[in-house]
């Protein structure tokens, strides 16, 4: 849950939401890269998220259906919540 606790990585989840992988160069986030690397490897260790390297560009996807397994309807609970209070719509794809 603790990974969950800040609007950016809520709102990089709400992005990911959609089940498509997305490199990390195409989200548009109100950080720098080392901070928006490290909110990644935040989600990542909790195992919210899968990492891909392809030669010098990482992608990124959302662990929907692990994350489902181990705790039925918090994620959708969690997004929902998000979207009501706008919580990490700084987040977006270029």
């Amino acid at each position: 849950m603790s990974a969950l606790s800040d609007p950016l990585r809520v709102g990089i989840v709400r992005v990911l939401a959609d089940g498509n992988e997305q490199a990390w160069g195409d989200l548009r986030v109100p950080v720098g890269k080392s901070t928006l690397s490290h909110h990644l490897k935040v989600l990542r260790a909790a195992g919210l998220t899968r990492t891909r390297e392809e030669g010098t560009r990482c992608y990124v996807r959302l662990r929907t259906e692990d994350f489902e397994t181990r705790f039925p309807g918090l994620l959708t609970s969690v997004l929902q919540a998000a979207h009501q209070e706008d919580v990490g719509a700084q987040v977006t794809l270029t």
